[in-house]
């Protein structure tokens, strides 16, 4: 047993808190949150509060590029879009797209009302706004999701469905206002393809089952096959998801209601400068992940509320073969001011990691539900891979989760390959919770690859149910943290 473990189980032992693993607990409040109102990315935030390590998230916050957008609107009605329930407006709002952007850009106004559509492509200088009480009611028939469009899907690129809003290689995108988006995914339509699970709620339709396809993409991508060969969208069985910018510059998405999606909600890839602020995520359906920026740089997200089936927020970076030869990180990424009501995590980083994340900070989130399954939780494994450093929380309040923090190497297909992650400088101050349904700690690393350098100060477990597992992690430091009321205390 090397000398950092030991002192973490006689730290936990000597608090009357240990098993074979450790006690668990919850997290309760124990400070004050400082609140700011952040009208634009830029603004000037209060120096006391970005001093040290959180200086950096000041520096990216200000750092991102918003896009701006010339004084021209462009009215789908204008273009000949309906809202009696069965006109299809695709090519009408596509229509008016070109016609922004040929005009050297501005505003696609979608007026009050309900507006059906297929996909949606953006292009550069146009931002798609919502008005009041407007509703885009997204087709669920999978052939007006074609032609196929390259796109990622689980971390894992291919030629398949376009998303329901795509841009590609665009600069200066936007989606605003209060209206909203409908996937009109339910039990019948998209979810299905899911197939079997353990979860399901869904219907199950003979032939319809994205098992076999994931399995040949996935070891398509181990075997090096072109991109531009690996085609899977009909009999296929992979869902699209909701809104995927790729490889674009300066996105905002703004304001607007997201429901049901076939797969996840929000997935910019490859992006540099995105801004994700005021959505409202709900969906529940299988791989309902609210916002999960991929392979990104210099990412905002603030002031959201999520709802999801799956994880709310989900920092990803490709997946096994495929992620290590982009090599892309996902880094410089804040995260404000955001309400977790359901899910199955919190702020999430992985499982598709290969290309590693660096540079996270995350405060002032509230989480809240008996079917939170995690508040902060990194999944990886040693098939996956990635490096995983340089993350930050703060004042974060949960009411009721199942597990509080989560670091695990052995998701999914565990330690089955050749590339240990590495994880490592990790800060979390003010972690508050009241109940934990289960452990307040999970970490699990590798004995020959431990999870290094993990910092906990002033937090507070109440109301734990279950012992904690803290196996293979070298330089635990606490700092005022308790569980179970209990103050945990690292000899001297």
């Amino acid at each position: 047993m090397n000398n950092s473990r030991r002192k973490i189980l006689k730290a936990f032992a000597a608090s009357g808190i240990v098993t074979a693993s450790i006690m668990s607990g919850g997290l309760i409040a124990c400070s004050s949150l400082s609140t700011r109102s952040v009208s634009t990315n830029n603004q000037r935030v209060n120096d006391v509060n970005y001093q040290g390590d959180w200086a950096k998230a000041k520096r990216i916050r200000e750092a991102i590029t918003l896009p701006s957008f010339p004084n021209r609107q462009f009215n789908i009605v204008d273009f000949g879009a309906k809202d009696n329930g069965k006109f299809i407006n695709t090519d009408v709002i596509a229509n008016a797209i070109k016609a922004c952007h040929q005009a050297g850009g501005g505003t696609v106004y979608i007026p009050s009302g309900t507006f059906i559509t297929g996909p949606i492509h953006l292009l550069s200088n146009v931002n798609l706004h919502l008005a009041d009480g407007a509703t885009l009611s997204f087709l669920t028939d999978p052939q007006h999701y074609l032609p196929e469009v390259l796109t990622r899907w689980e971390g894992v690129e291919f030629m398949g469905y376009s998303p329901l809003i795509y841009a590609y290689q665009q600069k200066n995108i936007a989606i605003t206002g209060n209206g909203t988006l409908e996937g009109n995914a339910d039990n019948n339509t998209w979810w299905p393809w899911k197939g079997p699970h353990k979860e399901a709620h869904w219907q199950l339709i003979a032939g319809e089952d994205q098992k076999p396809a994931r399995t040949q993409l996935f070891n398509d991508a181990e075997n090096n096959v072109p991109v531009r060969d690996r085609h899977y969208s009909e009999d296929a069985y992979l869902r699209p998801p909701f809104i995927q910018p790729y490889d674009c510059q300066n996105v905002l998405i703004e304001g607007v209601t997201i429901r049901n999606s076939p797969f996840w909600l929000v997935n910019p890839v490859l992006c540099k400068h995105v801004t994700v602020r005021k959505v409202n995520f709900f969906s529940h359906g299988p791989n309902s992940d609210g916002c999960d920026p991929e392979s990104c740089d210099h990412v905002l997200i603030e002031d959201c509320h999520f709802d999801t089936g799956d994880d709310c927020i989900a920092i990803k970076s490709g997946r096994n073969a495929d992620g290590r030869r982009l090599a892309t990180p996902c880094q410089n990424i804040v995260i404000a001011n955001c309400q977790m009501k359901e899910g199955h995590g919190g702020v999430v980083i992985g499982s598709e990691i290969s290309g590693g994340v660096n540079n996270v900070f995350v405060e002032n989130c509230q989480m809240d539900s008996p079917h939170l399954e995690r508040a902060i939780r990194i999944k990886t494994n040693s098939v996956r891979g990635g490096v995983i450093e340089h993350l930050r929380y703060r004042d974060i309040n949960v009411g009721t989760v199942k597990n509080a923090i989560v670091i695990n190497y052995f998701y999914e297909e565990g330690d089955a390959g050749d590339f240990d992650p590495i994880v490592r400088d990790i800060v979390i101050e003010r972690l508050n919770c009241k109940k934990v349904l289960s452990k307040a700690l999970y970490l699990q690393g590798f004995e020959r690859d431990p999870i290094y350098d993990i910092t906990l100060i002033d937090s507070h477990f109440i109301d734990v149910a279950k012992a904690s597992i803290v196996k293979n992690v070298n330089g635990f430091t606490l700092e005022n943290v308790t569980i179970n009321k209990q103050a945990l205390v690292l000899p001297a």
